[in-house]
């Protein structure tokens, strides 16, 4: 009780234990105002049928978060960075429009599958809460005017999260990715109505994408690679496009995703094994229109690559094989599996000739990406 005011705060940020945190406030309403003042971030899981505050993992289930419910919290911890209302999905506008009020200071807000907020009131938000530099709306009926209001208002986004927003188009994506100039992270998978023409002339500090299953045409993935900044690229599923040219302007790309993008050929793996000479880590898993023009390609240019996945390629052979065997001099993984071409001999050969390649014989569902793309 005698420690000073300027102590206790120091100690409460050196608590390294989530459990000690949480816990802090319950010595006294000194030590709670304490905690109150240097909580950072909030977030929330579900225990049937109490909503609990946590500061770890978000939860699977959704959570039922009140106005009022949130209007207390709010009220409680007023210097917060960092909020995820995750899974509130039956969240009302007129919760959400507290922020501006009681969180003006936020740089970091999730609102994945809050399925009930609505552009207006989402408009409000970023003009009220402009300092965002992380947003995640995955799965949120955000439109084109609600990124417009975004673009508007955040200039100093970084990383924007809106895969399965089915209901955005190229027209969102360009007013952000014209007003937003230090976005380094997009995210717009499974969003049905992207090409990828609005991210022409996007800023060089976009370095990472995911675009799994959108529908980009040729001239959008040109778009896409405009800035000449980008190092981490996903394109899973990309079965209705066969010609991907322009990835020759990505000199700085480091891991590519093409898994299950079937259409794609030689003459696409030849030019993008050319000019991509940064590239470490690719996955064509189950892409079947590489053959052995594209395995020998890969074998003979990309010097600096040191994880492949071949999963499912049924036009990887023993002769492909041998190409990658002899070549790729950095590779250092080898993810393979249900090659029907590939003989038991041809992977021994491989094995005892690159003892230094850890081949990994199991299916992953995507590609893992490197610790320095996480924002």
């Amino acid at each position: 009780m005698q420690l000073p005011d300027d102590c206790l705060p120091l100690i409460f940020q050196h608590l390294d234990c989530t459990s000690d945190r949480e816990s802090f406030g319950l010595t006294c309403r000194r030590w709670l105002q304490i905690q109150n003042e240097n909580t950072r971030s909030l977030q929330f899981q579900i225990v049937y049928p109490y909503t609990m505050l946590k500061t770890s993992s978000s939860s699977q289930y959704d959570t039922h978060m009140s106005t009022f419910q949130l209007s207390r919290l709010l009220n409680r911890f007023q210097n917060l960075d960092s909020l995820s209302l995750s899974r509130c999905t039956e969240l009302p506008d007129s919760a959400l429009a507290l922020l501006p009020q009681h969180a003006s200071k936020l740089q970091s807000l999730h609102l994945d599958f809050c399925f009930r907020i609505t552009d207006n009131c989402f408009s409000s938000v970023a003009s009220g809460c402009s300092l965002l530099v992380i947003l995640s709306l995955y799965q949120c009926n955000v439109t084109d005017y609600g990124l417009e209001a975004l673009s508007n208002s955040c200039l100093a986004l970084e990383d924007l999260n809106v895969s399965y927003c089915s209901r955005i188009s190229d027209y969102g994506i360009r007013a952000i990715s014209q007003n937003c100039r230090h976005l380094r992270a997009i995210r717009i998978s499974y969003c049905g109505n992207l090409t990828g023409a609005g991210f022409q002339g996007c800023s060089q500090t976009l370095t990472y994408l995911e675009a799994d299953s959108c529908r980009l045409e040729p001239e959008g993935i040109q778009s896409i690679l405009s800035g000449g900044g980008l190092e981490y690229l996903s394109m899973s599923n990309l079965t209705w496009c066969a010609d991907v040219d322009g990835l020759g302007f990505a000199a700085k790309l480091k891991v590519l995703n093409f898994r299950m993008c079937e259409m794609i050929g030689d003459d696409c793996i030849m030019a993008i094994a050319r000019d991509c000479p940064s590239l470490q880590e690719w996955n064509l898993a189950v892409c079947h229109g590489v053959k052995i023009g594209g395995w020998e390609s890969i074998a003979s240019h990309c010097h600096n690559l040191k994880t492949l996945h071949v999963n499912g390629c049924r036009n990887l052979t023993d002769q492909g094989l041998q190409a990658l065997r002899t070549g790729c001099k950095r590779l250092s993984v080898l993810y393979i599996t249900r090659c029907s071409q590939i003989s038991v001999v041809a992977l021994e050969m491989f094995k005892v000739a690159r003892g230094n390649v850890e081949v990994k014989e199991e299916e992953i569902d995507c590609i893992c990406p490197h610790g320095a793309f996480r924002f």
